[in-house]
Parts: structure tokens; C-alpha cells; sequence
């Protein structure tokens, strides 16, 4: 796949009306212009969707054999897993990988990416279906392949894959509710997108059985500590809680050591399910009831798809759900 061009230096400073060199000044250091002249040329690069090239001029039109990858969090067990499907793939096709995290941030997000397109990557993979404009321009501008992973029930930009986060969660809950729990709270941490879709698939559920909606939510990262705090909070607040749907194994786990803490029998007096299914959820007593996600292969066919297409491959699947498991374990 040949790249598009990109807007030169004289691309902006032909819209601005001054020199190359003055624009070269502003974007090591804005204040080097006039604050009127740095509204201009931020609104012709925002116009452009300029990315700055830190890769040699003689090989701005050559490939890199380099993938940009961003993930939210480099040391979530989720991700290093996704990543570790990836660099099997991209490895053997002799293609290098550059790896940005974002921390859940969409703005930091734009700004990772276009960290990586000025190194003129070949690919680009995203974890994310929400952007900033700027990032979706860059991107066009940028015209390399693009795939983002983790979710297929929004939109997308060219191609997803990964798994329906709101079925999923639907189902889960679904599952629960057969077992005769009733008064079940979603507890959400990050309020990324994965996590509201979650929620909309617990509320679907809940709503089609007659049942209130109650969540607990939390900007926080998710951990085992707040896990235990958005029990103790949940229990406070809705004392006739018999249920948690959790939007991850770690939230899960923690209200599960704090409820045994407490002296509440799972599942008999409250049922606990997570999401994405790690190994530690496997291990403990009782076992945790989660849906399984297949992190790896996420990262493995996201790749595949991805080296199809910079060989020239058009793409046959825009959306590629590679599906869950539901658990039920013993917490349920």
C-alpha cells in the first residue's frame, strides 16, 4: 500500500503566507513567533493534519518495516498479553513494533500518534474507537493501514477487531439473573469506553427482566483495594446488593477478598462475576465467574489483518468478533 503525501513545511507556510523557516521556528518553540502569528500557523497545521518528520528526508517516502501499536496501560495484564500476540505475528514478518501507552487519555492518545507518524510507520494499531479530530486527520493525512482492537461494537475507522464488550456484559448478567439474583450493581473503574459499553450491556440485561439499574463508578484505576472500596461503597448505598457484575477480574477479586473479610458467603449471599478471565481468578476460592476474553488472539489476527493489507491486501472483514466464553466459575 503506497503511503499518501504528507503536508511539507511549505504546505504550511504557503497557507500562512511566511517562510518555511518561520514555521520551522514556531514548531520547535512557539514563542520564537509573535502569539498572532502562533494562532495562524496552529490553524494551518490543524487544517493540514501536519505531522513532523523526524525520520531523514531520504527516507520519508520509504517504508520503516516499523508498526505503531498504542495501548492505554503497558502493564495491565490485558494488554501485555494482546502485545504478546502481536510480536508473534509482526516478528516473523520482519516487522519492528514502537509502543506508546495513553493512559485512557484521548488527548494523550493524540499526541502518542502523532509521535509515531512522525517516524513514518507503516501500520498503525489502536486500542481505542473514540478520537480527537486531530487524531482522525492525522491519520487520514497519514494514509497508512489502521486497525483498532479490543472492541467491535462501535464504529470504526477502517477495521476492528476484538469482542462485543456490551454482549458480552449482556450475557454475563443474563446468567445471573437465571440464577435468581436480583439486585445486581455493575461497579465500573476508568470510565473508558469498554467500560461504559460494558454498562450498557448490564443495563440491557437488567431492564429486559424488570430490574433497576444501579452502578457504582470511579475514575480511578482498577485494582484490588478499590475493588474492596466499591463494595464496602455499594453496600452502604444499596444494602439489598445480592449481585456485582464487575467491568474487570481485578475489581472482582477485590470485592470477593473483602466481602469474605466481612463474612459474607459467596455466592450465597452475594454473587461476584469479572471480566476478561486471568488466571488468578482460576486460582482462588471460590473460583471467580468471568467472561473470557481472547486477549492474545485479539493481538494475533489485528496483526495478521494488518500485514495482509501493507501487502496489498484489501480488507474482507471490516469487523472481526472473535467471541467470549461465559464462566460461570463458583462466584455466581
Amino acid at each position: 500500500m503506497s503511503k499518501k503525501r504528507r503536508p511539507t513545511l511549505q504546505d504550511v507556510a504557503n497557507i500562512v503566507g511566511v517562510t518555511k523557516m518561520t514555521i520551522s521556528r514556531y514548531l520547535r518553540d512557539p514563542q520564537q513567533v509573535s502569539s498572532e502569528m502562533q494562532k495562524k500557523i496552529s490553524l494551518a497545521v490543524e487544517e493540514l493534519g501536519y505531522i513532523p518528520n523526524r525520520a531523514p528526508d531520504l527516507l520519508s517516502n520509504a517504508k520503516s518495516h516499523a508498526i505503531g501499536i498504542l495501548v492505554p496501560s503497558l502493564t495491565n495484564q490485558v494488554f501485555s498479553e494482546v502485545i504478546r500476540g502481536i510480536e508473534r505475528v509482526t516478528e516473523a514478518a520482519g516487522y519492528q513494533t514502537m509502543f506508546a501507552h495513553y493512559g485512557y487519555s484521548a488527548e494523550l492518545e493524540e499526541k502518542r500518534i502523532s509521535f509515531l507518524l512522525s517516524y513514518h510507520i507503516d501500520g498503525l494499531i489502536l486500542s481505542e474507537s473514540h478520537h480527537t479530530p486531530r487524531t482522525l486527520k492525522m491519520i487520514e493525512t497519514a494514509g497508512i493501514p489502521v486497525i483498532e482492537m479490543m472492541d467491535v461494537a462501535s464504529p470504526a475507522i477502517e477495521q476492528a477487531v476484538g469482542v462485543d464488550n456490551l454482549e458480552a456484559s449482556y450475557q454475563m448478567v443474563s446468567a445471573m439473573i437465571a440464577k435468581g439474583y436480583r439486585h445486581i450493581v455493575y461497579l465500573g473503574a476508568r470510565l473508558d469506553t469498554r467500560t461504559k459499553l460494558r454498562q450498557q450491556g448490564y443495563e440491557k440485561a437488567m431492564r429486559e427482566h424488570g430490574l433497576s439499574c444501579k452502578s457504582m463508578m470511579t475514575e480511578a484505576a482498577s485494582s484490588f483495594s478499590l475493588g474492596a472500596e466499591l463494595l464496602t461503597r455499594t453496600l452502604a448505598a444499596h444494602p439489598q446488593t445480592d449481585g456485582l457484575f464487575c467491568t474487570n477480574d481485578d475489581l472482582a477479586i477485590g470485592a470477593i477478598f473483602e466481602a469474605q473479610r466481612m463474612g459474607l458467603k459467596i455466592p450465597e449471599q452475594i454473587a461476584v462475576a469479572g471480566f476478561h478471565g486471568h488466571d488468578i481468578g482460576q486460582s482462588m476460592v471460590p473460583k471467580l465467574a468471568t467472561v473470557v476474553t481472547p486477549r492474545e488472539k485479539i493481538g494475533q489476527v489485528t496483526a495478521q489483518q494488518l500485514i495482509a493489507r501493507l501487502a496489498g491486501e484489501a480488507i474482507t472483514e471490516a469487523v472481526i468478533d472473535l467471541g467470549v466464553e461465559i464462566r460461570h466459575g463458583e462466584s455466581i
